[in-house]
């Protein structure tokens, strides 16, 4: 059976929305487990629990509405 699809969704002027089975995984290779199936990851640089959003962009006023494009 195939895994599921993993699905990462940009979220206007917050973070992005990651669903999915998903392994986390730092410069040095170490493998973090971590819980769940929807995770939100910093956009904005801010969060004090990157790579984990922490709500951050709410407070700095983060803008971020690009669209995916060629």
């Amino acid at each position: 059976m195939a895994e599921p699809a993993v699905v990462v969704k940009v979220v206007d002027n917050g973070p992005y929305q990651v669903k999915g089975p998903v392994r986390l995984v730092d410069h040095d290779n170490n493998e973090y487990e971590i819980g769940g199936r929807t995770h939100l990851l910093c956009r904005c640089g801010h969060s004090a629990k990157k790579p984990f959003c922490d709500g951050a962009h709410v407070r700095v006023g983060f803008k971020g509405d690009q669209r995916a494009g060629g």
